[in-house]
């Protein structure tokens, strides 16, 4: 295969070649989706029937449940798909489509959880001034903002992968990703993406620094909290939420910049996983699950439905 036009599909990392584990995965995948589209469509739902729920902090929460189901939908389907019809195929078009979509909710994440933060921040320690700030129309141009940065980087990141001439078609991974995809190329064109992959990864520092600043700033404020059910709660809010953007942007960053190896390895399959699936599992416990006034919108929801089928 010369280059990326003589083929019309990929194949994608096999997991196994026994029958029985290859439904064994089909399975685990699928109690790992459903767990993921449950936790979050719960959360998008609380959010939008509830009235009460309609603050910033909760309209971020939403954007983020959205974006969460995005980016696993994206990846797992077409890998139960696989493993459950003992196949390895992706078209090149459906390639193209993972790269850009899986790119575009990530960013997108990223770049949210930073709002997020700096939302907190406001919240802990300009209480007075957080109404005003963090007004509906601002609320909506930051998240406005934060698809549209998203959208613009799906863009470049597949224009820049899929530029290069592919020597090729074995993808050393469950899903059509970037890193894997470059180590196919036999031409300098490579190149172009991996100056993207920099830039990116330099912007994304940027929010991460952000970030960090910002919780230092939170949980000097909250040591100042004279209620320990006070600094209590502040701390159960934001820690999770750093841990887990802490998680989400180191294995990224790891998995995309380490040098390359030709040969699949057990831990950029185990990388991918990590950035993949974990975020989009504990964002919806430890943003809602925990949160009470999540649980009394859902309890509401669930008897709403429960009246209506009676």
């Amino acid at each position: 295969m010369d280059n990326g036009s003589s083929f019309y599909e990929f194949l994608l990392f096999e997991f196994s070649e026994i029958r029985e584990l290859q439904i064994l995965h089909f399975l685990l995948f699928l109690i790992l989706y459903l767990a993921i589209v449950t936790g979050n469509l719960l959360i998008i739902a609380a959010v939008t029937f509830d009235h009460h729920l309609h603050t910033p902090m909760y309209f971020f929460l939403m954007n983020l449940a959205i974006q969460d189901l995005g980016s696993v939908s994206v990846i797992i389907p077409k890998a139960m798909a696989n493993s459950f019809n003992n196949t390895r195929n992706i078209s090149y078009f459906g390639c193209v489509a993972q790269v850009f979509s899986f790119v575009f909710f990530a960013v997108s994440d990223i770049f949210l959880l930073t709002v997020m933060a700096y939302d907190r921040y406001v919240a802990i320690c300009n209480p007075l001034r957080y109404e005003m700030v963090m007004n509906r129309q601002a609320c909506t141009h930051m998240v406005a903002g934060v698809w549209i940065i998203g959208l613009f980087y799906g863009v470049m990141h597949t224009g820049g992968t899929f530029s290069v001439t592919f020597c090729s078609n074995m993808v050393n991974q469950f899903y059509c990703d970037i890193p894997q995809l470059l180590k196919l190329s036999c031409s300098d064109s490579y190149l172009t993406e991996v100056v993207i992959l920099a830039i990116g990864v330099t912007i994304e520092f940027g929010c991460f620094v952000f970030t960090i600043v910002t919780y230092v700033l939170i949980f000097t404020a909250v040591l100042r909290i004279p209620s320990v059910q006070g600094r209590k709660k502040a701390f159960s809010t934001c820690l999770p939420h750093l841990i887990v953007f802490s998680i989400f942007v180191f294995t990224i960053w790891f998995a995309y910049l380490r040098p390359p190896s030709n040969t699949p390895s057990d831990l950029d399959l185990a990388l991918t996983m990590i950035y993949t699936f974990v975020p989009p599992m504990l964002n919806p416990i430890i943003y809602s699950m925990r949160n009470k006034e999540i649980k009394v919108a859902l309890a509401k929801l669930l008897a709403a439905v429960s009246s209506f089928y009676v």
